[in-house]
């Protein structure tokens, strides 16, 4: 069953490729930042059809990743933990996001001590925070994360730097149940978190490597409706006899930054 959710969304008026902080950019390719702005413009359009509530925090001369803002701020019973980021160009945003967050009137926001990107490298199922590691996210954080949000936590370890992070390798697909269900690339985790996400996750939907490398995992489900990326169509048939309903989206333009929907989109819980 859908619930409603609340997201925070950031539009990409200044997108472009200008540095490569992962294997997915390349400066040297163009960049349409007006498609961009309109595949933003959709997948917002798209949430807010489904019924759920989308909040907007203005972008910034000179940051063109801040669109993509679940790397920002990790919020659970409307608690805040904000991001450190690894790569310099991005460290400016987590200033401006801690500022949104104090002034549309959150109580407790504590911004990391270490590397921490946020819902980029954690995933809430319901129960307990996954937290990914390997590429960007400190193992620190983790800790960390647990002693600010109180709850518990599970690392996971990345392997694959095409998957640098957990967003683009995971993603849940009900978050409400007794038994969370998740969606995962085995291959972008070490052997050991391998094992874990089989012991924690039996029933969980296996990506492909088809599925992967058009950032399919980079999607957003409230519980039946799963926004995800229009290549994605190996995944989509397995959401789909789950009872799940894919729901397209073009983000190609996007993607040239390595991101996709959730990349764009920061859960707003509590």
């Amino acid at each position: 069953m859908p619930t409603t959710r609340r997201y925070l969304m950031c539009p990409p008026t200044y997108f472009t490729v200008e540095y490569a902080i992962n294997p997915w950019m390349d400066p040297t390719q163009p960049t349409n930042t007006s498609l961009a702005l309109d595949q933003w413009t959709a997948l917002k359009e798209t949430y807010e059809r489904l019924g759920h509530d989308v909040q907007v925090i203005d972008p910034v001369p000179g940051l063109p990743d801040m669109v993509f803002s679940a790397n920002s701020g990790t919020v659970i019973d409307g608690r805040v933990l904000g991001s450190r980021f690894r790569a310099s160009q991005r460290a400016a945003e987590a200033d401006h996001f801690r500022r949104w967050f104090l002034a549309s009137g959150y109580k407790s926001v504590v911004m990391p001590t270490a590397v921490n990107e946020a819902e980029g490298d954690f995933t809430w199922t319901g129960q307990l925070l996954l937290a990914g590691t390997g590429f960007r996210t400190d193992p620190g954080a983790h800790g960390e994360a647990q002693e600010v949000l109180g709850v518990p936590v599970v690392s996971l370890q990345l392997v694959d730097p095409r998957f640098y992070h957990l967003d683009v390798a995971l993603f849940m697909l009900d978050d409400q149940s007794a038994s969370p269900l998740v969606a995962y690339y085995p291959e972008a985790f070490s052997p050991g978190s391998q094992a874990v996400l089989r012991r924690l996750f039996p029933d969980a939907v296996i990506a492909n490597d088809d599925d992967a490398v058009c950032l399919g995992l980079n999607a957003v489900s409230d519980g039946k409706h799963v926004v995800m990326p229009l290549e994605a169509t190996n995944l989509a048939e397995q959401v789909a006899r789950r009872g799940f309903e894919p729901v397209f989206v073009d983000i190609s333009e996007l993607r040239k930054s390595g991101g996709g929907p959730k990349c764009c989109t920061m859960e707003l819980r509590g």
